[in-house]
């Protein structure tokens, strides 16, 4: 038909984004639909225009230079598990307003209704490629994935579940750093997660940590630093401080990338780098490895 040569062009999202002091962006508008049917997304390193459908396919990685967008914490669930296999753990533990911190509850309740999530972590049990494991991935969308007191707590119990039950843990770390607005409260969960981490050792129960885009601050000082194996998703941002803080204590010039998953690897601070479309195969194959190692020493 002569009028679809005419037919108006379907428009692409643009999605602006602000940068904080760290040098981590955050999304200025949160939606819960990121990509809307029939539109297209511009990768954000190479500027390449992407089809949604074929980007969810390639399991948001881009297809020509890799940059890994980041997902949320059902979508990366359902990449990596087995199906129908996950059992969600503490999901009555959510965040409440223990100091009062004006207009913290309405914040809350706003990253609630954008996600669909209660709290900035999802936490349970699931089979990978046939093997159990206890699970926890963390949600950026969440108030920028920060570690409050229920986040924490979250945590530790999935770490103590996995005790009791000699089950491999899985984490994956997605976060801006401690929730300040829950004060010490939050920054308490630094120490209780390490302390639940290094309980698994007692029974040599193995502890993987992956690091995505970000992992920063108090949960890259405390849980998401400690894993047996520590694996960390190209180009991701990792560290404690943020590089403007860092330079203008220091007052030197920083090497350039010096907080990306490649310089971090180079100075032996992670110890493999995986791309996603590979990382449910190369979990797989470290959890078997670790299950062969501990039936040889027992």
């Amino acid at each position: 038909m002569l009028k679809d040569l005419f037919r108006p062009k379907q428009k692409y999202v643009t999605i602006r984004q602000r940068e904080d002091d760290n040098g981590i962006t955050f999304p200025e508008q949160l939606e819960k639909k990121e990509l809307p049917d029939g539109l297209w997304i511009k990768c954000n390193q190479c500027n390449q225009m992407i089809y949604h459908k074929d980007l969810e396919k390639n399991l948001k990685v881009c297809p020509k230079c890799q940059y890994h967008f980041r997902i949320g914490a059902w979508e990366r669930i359902e990449y990596l598990v087995d199906p129908g296999t996950f059992h969600e753990l503490f999901a009555n533990i959510s965040s409440c307003d223990p100091l009062g911190f004006p207009e913290y509850q309405d914040k809350l309740n706003k990253f609630k209704k954008a996600t669909g999530l209660n709290e900035g972590v999802v936490t349970g049990t699931a089979q990978l490629e046939g093997i159990p494991l206890a699970i926890g991935v963390m949600d950026f969308g969440f108030v920028g994935g920060s570690m409050g007191s229920a986040l924490g707590e979250r945590l530790v119990r999935l770490f103590e579940y996995a005790y009791n039950e000699d089950l491999p843990v899985i984490t994956f770390a997605a976060s801006g750093g401690a929730r300040m607005q829950e004060g010490i409260l939050s920054l308490m969960q630094m120490a209780a997660t390490c302390q639940a981490v290094n309980r698994l050792a007692e029974k040599a129960i193995l502890f993987i940590s992956v690091l995505t885009d970000p992992t920063t601050g108090g949960v890259f000082a405390s849980f998401a630093s400690q894993g047996d194996i520590n694996i960390a998703e190209p180009g991701a941002l990792i560290g404690f401080a943020g590089a403007r803080v860092i330079q203008q204590t220091t007052r030197q010039t920083l090497p350039p990338g010096f907080q990306r998953s490649e310089f971090l690897l180079e100075h032996g601070i992670i110890d493999l780098i995986v791309n996603r479309k590979e990382l449910r195969s190369t979990l797989a194959r470290l959890l078997r490895f670790h299950q062969r190692r501990k039936r040889e020493i027992s």
